[in-house]
This record gives C-alpha cells, sequence and structure tokens, in this order.
C-alpha cells in the first residue's frame, strides 16, 4: 500500500475543498478548508524530496493550467495530471512532464460511457499513461460514478464487471469516495471493501481519511490492494489527525523501506 500525495487547484491557488460542494453554477455553496500560500511548486518540491511516485495534481475548473505546469516542471515524471483532460490535450501534458494523464467527464456523454472516446484517449497516450477517475456516490444500495465536477450522476455503477471493462483501456485507477471527500470523517468502508474485492490493476483510494487508524484500517479492506490519498486532514493542507511525517512513514513501512 502506497501512500499517494496530492495537488488540488481551485482559481490557480492549492486548496482543500469538500469535493461535494462543486458546482459549475455558484460558488455560494462551496466549501473550503484550506487555502494554501505556497505555490503547486512547493508540494510538487515536497513529494519529490520523499520519492513520492504517483501523486496527482487534479484542477478544479478553468484557471488552473499554469499552477499546474509549474508542479510538473519541478517534478517531472513524478507526478500526473487530471481535470479538463481530452484526447486533444493529454498528450500536450505528458510533453509537460506528467507521469500520466487522469480522465473522467471525457469518456462519458449523457450519463453513459462513450467508449470512442475511450478509444481515442487510448490511442493519444497509450494504457500506461492513462488513469481513469471513477469518482462515485452512492445512492440507494450502490455508487454510481459521478462526473462535472461530481455533481452529475452517470448511469454506471461500480462494480466488478464494469471494472474490468474500465481497467481494459488504463494503467490505473483514481476513485474518490465523494460523500465523505474533504470531510475528515472516516473512510467509506463499504467501498474500499468492494475496491479490494474487485479491482485488478492499482486503484488509488481517496475520501475520508482522517488518522493513521483509517489508513490501517484501509489497508485491511483493502487486502493491501489499494493506495491513500489524504488531503485535508494532512497538516500541511492545515489538518490535525496526520501529519504528512506520518504519512510517509506509513507508506516506507507498508514498502518495507527503511
Amino acid at each position: 500500500m502506497r501512500f499517494r500525495p496530492c495537488i488540488d487547484l481551485h482559481n490557480g491557488c492549492v486548496k482543500q475543498i469538500v469535493g461535494s460542494t462543486l458546482s459549475d453554477t455558484s460558488s455560494a455553496a462551496l466549501r473550503t478548508n484550506f487555502s494554501s500560500t505556497h505555490p503547486s511548486s512547493y508540494y510538487a518540491e515536497m513529494y519529490k524530496a520523499d520519492d513520492l511516485t504517483g501523486g496527482h495534481v487534479i484542477m478544479l475548473g478553468p484557471g488552473n493550467e499554469a499552477a499546474a505546469a509549474e508542479a510538473l516542471a519541478a517534478w517531472p515524471g513524478g507526478l500526473q495530471i487530471g481535470g479538463g483532460i481530452n484526447a486533444d490535450n493529454a498528450a500536450g501534458w505528458l510533453e509537460k512532464g506528467a507521469a500520466a494523464v487522469i480522465v473522467t467527464s471525457h469518456v462519458f456523454e449523457n450519463g453513459r460511457i462513450h467508449e470512442e472516446r475511450l478509444r481515442k484517449m487510448l490511442a493519444a497516450v497509450g494504457r500506461e499513461r492513462l488513469v481513469l477517475d471513477l469518482s462515485c456516490r452512492k445512492r440507494e444500495a450502490d455508487y454510481y460514478i459521478v462526473t462535472d465536477r461530481w455533481q452529475k450522476f452517470t448511469s454506471v455503477i461500480i462494480t466488478e464487471a464494469s471494472l474490468a471493462y474500465f481497467a481494459s483501456f488504463c494503467h490505473e485507477f483514481l476513485i474518490h469516495a465523494v460523500d465523505v471527500e474533504g470531510k475528515c470523517a472516516g473512510i467509506e468502508e463499504e467501498l474500499a471493501e468492494k475496491l479490494g474485492n474487485w479491482s485488478s490493476i492499482p486503484t488509488t483510494y481517496a475520501g475520508g481519511v482522517r488518522n493513521l487508524s483509517d489508513l490501517e484500517r484501509l489497508a485491511v479492506l483493502g487486502q493491501n490492494r489499494l493506495d491513500a490519498t489524504i488531503g485535508s486532514a494532512l497538516d500541511i493542507f492545515g489538518g490535525a489527525g496526520i501529519t504528512y511525517a506520518e504519512a510517509v512513514a506509513f507508506h516506507r513501512r507498508s514498502r518495507g523501506q527503511p
């Protein structure tokens, strides 16, 4: 199990936001847990120093391209990039230093999988450099993939079969449990267990991790097959639940590193 760091960008700044409050139409309901005075490169350099590969830079809306490029330049090949990625611009982000591109909304249309776009993404960057963001929200008994700042439900449910289908196109999954993301109130245990049982490729779980106990619980539920990212609970993002140093130490223990 790896700790995968993150750099979430909103209006050009590094922030931690309650994901379910994001909206394309209004900023009135937006809940921001943390807004950094440091540039994106500050965090990229920190992650590079600790050799934390496979972290992600997420552009939450427009106006974040310069900050994203700055982070990638600070650690070429060390970070993935997501947010507004499509078949036309994906290769350009790889040229800017991204290790892989992360895609979600682009491969859906009217709530359904747009397989032609999936195949175009695959052709544009190759399977080894494509990550699919299958972030989801629970509706009744199932977890539905959500798109467009996590506001629109698709018709696609997280199942063993759907994960196997998407795995044929990409190298990794990034999956936020949107209902608990940014709330520091504990992980979505049911989702974590399902992902541990069903995912056949590297999968990063995000959402609700508040302390070391949650990381340890995630390792059990995910059968040590899930990686984890932590946002608002980390001290480097204003949190009080877990320090960055503790997360790095957990990562190294899990990887059998000194």
